[in-house]
């Protein structure tokens, strides 16, 4: 079986060797095997782990409710309603993520039109009633 070294694990998911180490002492990596050294092993299966960690990470889920996901990973079957329903929980903040997004998506290509249409007008003055606080609502 191939194993791969902190730094491939790291350059493999754009992380770094400290992140992966701070991962590890937070007790996110149980599942990481070592050499006689202490010299970390990954596995396919363990980028496959940490992907998934990434994932909630990027939700915005703190380490500590990772790792205790992590956790119900590691205590098998039991724990199966716990961790559909974390995931059901992650899916509806993703939901609200993105429809903060959308929103923030409309203002920005309002502000794109708005710009595009005065540098073609050559002023901004296109847009009527032109005062400071309109320049930066507009």
């Amino acid at each position: 079986m191939k194993t791969y070294s902190i730094s491939e694990v790291a350059k493999e998911l754009n992380l770094t060797p400290y992140t992966l180490r701070y991962y590890d002492k937070e007790g996110l990596m149980p599942f990481v095997e070592r050499n006689s050294s202490g010299t970390r092993l990954f596995k396919e299966s363990d980028i496959g782990a940490l992907k998934i960690i990434e994932c909630l990470k990027s939700t915005g889920m703190p380490i500590k409710e990772i790792k205790n996901f992590i956790d119900w990973c590691s205590d098998g079957d039991s724990t199966l309603q716990q961790r559909y329903n974390m995931f059901m929980e992650r899916k509806a903040v993703v939901e609200a993520q993105i429809e903060e997004l959308k929103k923030s998506m409309e203002v920005i290509e309002h502000k794109c039109l708005y710009y595009k249409t005065a540098l073609e007008a050559g002023t901004e003055d296109i847009h009527k009633n032109i005062n400071i606080g309109s320049t930066l609502a507009n």
